[in-house]
């Protein structure tokens, strides 16, 4: 809520004419193309009031290969501020995005898939894939009432998976969850509350609740009161960024943000799967069929950066896929000087703490450069940039790579 948020500071800080409400949520900041939140231009000049406006009557500007394949920026970058947990999810691939698509375009309103990465600037907390095998056995031991909604006999095959081949880990964990999700509504509720209730009971009294993650439990429950979400952090690992660690989502994989701030870089699309934690729609068919049942130790989950070989301010985030790459710059404040290199596709730039004065190598205009500016960088152009403050500059670039 207003100034609390990452978003709402970013903005406040670059235009001082922007008043934030500090009773009003700053969720998103979305920097791209996409028909549902096409970037504005600030300046008043050009004629195109949107970044997908201009890019239409300046193809070159993307470059040459990314014209050819995309004929658009292939990534949406963000900055998203979480305080209250976000849904419980997972994007499809490019195959059943377009099934989903084609036969409920008001729920999955595009038919690409959604790929995506999140960068923390905050301390930052998410659900991301399944824990490992033997930690969901044992927190059905510890939480009976989550044992009772699956059921003894799928419970017993999870068990005797443990330690077999991780297909038939896989496929047991699966059954687990699926019949977790789809439980009835009132045998679930009456299961959570329980539960909630015995928690509640025992932090009362003062003892340890770590066992049964009850922080947590309690926290979404006063969320999301008599979701089902509330059970799967029992089966999702509980994943903890410090500024500048990432996690990368393909295709499939079970997620949820619960708290931070970060950036964040996917393919361009906006199709989510829901299945809790959210007032909005929910496809629990769909996503229990589609998920990513591999289990992995939240250690795994981590994807780290790479340092750039010709240039020591750089930080690499490169995924395995073709639509994007985010860069960190990161220009001590002792260099005074720098220069965003050219690259043969566009990018956007973020930038998130200093002040600069920049001069781009295609129209010689000065601009500058301070936290919350969002410069959009045509391929192969060169942006020199003298730092103009005693901290250092830290900045965030999208692009395409091909």
């Amino acid at each position: 809520m207003g100034l609390s948020s990452e978003v709402a500071q970013l903005l406040a800080c670059n235009d001082p004419l922007v008043v934030i409400q500090e009773d009003k949520p700053y969720a998103e900041m979305w920097m791209g193309t996409h028909p549902r939140g096409d970037a504005l231009i600030a300046d008043s000049s050009i004629i195109e009031k949107t970044l997908g406006q201009w890019i239409s009557q300046n193809v070159s500007s993307l470059g040459t290969k990314v014209k050819e394949d995309y004929r658009d920026l292939p990534f949406l970058f963000k900055v998203l501020s979480v305080n209250t947990a976000l849904s419980i999810q997972a994007h499809p691939n490019k195959q059943l995005a377009k099934k989903l698509h084609s036969q409920a375009p008001e729920h999955y309103p595009d038919g690409n898939h959604k790929p995506e990465m999140a960068i923390a600037l905050t301390p930052f907390q998410a659900l991301c894939g399944f824990r490992p095998v033997q930690e969901i056995v044992d927190f059905l031991q510890k939480v009976p009432e989550l044992q009772f909604l699956i059921g003894s006999e799928a419970v017993e095959q999870l068990k005797q998976s443990t330690g077999q081949d991780p297909k038939a880990s896989s496929s047991a964990l699966q059954v687990c969850f699926t019949k977790m999700m789809k439980s009835d509504k009132a045998a679930f509720q009456k299961q959570l509350n329980l539960l909630v209730k015995r928690v509640s009971q025992e932090v009362a009294e003062g003892k340890d609740v770590t066992q049964s993650l009850g922080d947590l439990l309690l926290k979404l429950h006063e969320q999301y009161p008599g979701d089902i979400g509330c059970f799967v952090i029992y089966f999702l690992n509980l994943v903890k960024l410090e500024p500048g660690e990432a996690i990368f989502l393909g295709a499939n994989v079970p997620h949820a943000y619960l708290s931070g701030d970060c950036v964040e870089c996917m393919a361009c699309s906006d199709n989510t799967v829901r299945a809790g934690l959210t007032p909005k729609f929910i496809d629990v068919e769909t996503l229990c069929d589609m998920l990513d049942y591999t289990s992995a130790p939240s250690s795994a989950k981590l994807f780290p950066s790479v340092p750039d070989v010709m240039d020591s301010c750089v930080s690499i985030y490169n995924p395995p896929v073709p639509e994007f790459v985010v860069l960190k710059i990161l220009v001590p404040s002792t260099s005074h000087f720098y220069s965003i290199t050219t690259l043969e596709s566009a990018s956007i730039l973020l930038v998130v703490k200093g002040r600069a004065v920049s001069q781009s190598s295609d129209t010689n205009q000065e601009l500058t450069l301070k936290r919350g500016t969002v410069v959009f960088m045509a391929a192969n152009v060169l942006l020199s940039i003298e730092l103009k403050s005693e901290e250092d500059l830290l900045m965030f670039r999208a692009c395409c790579q091909l």
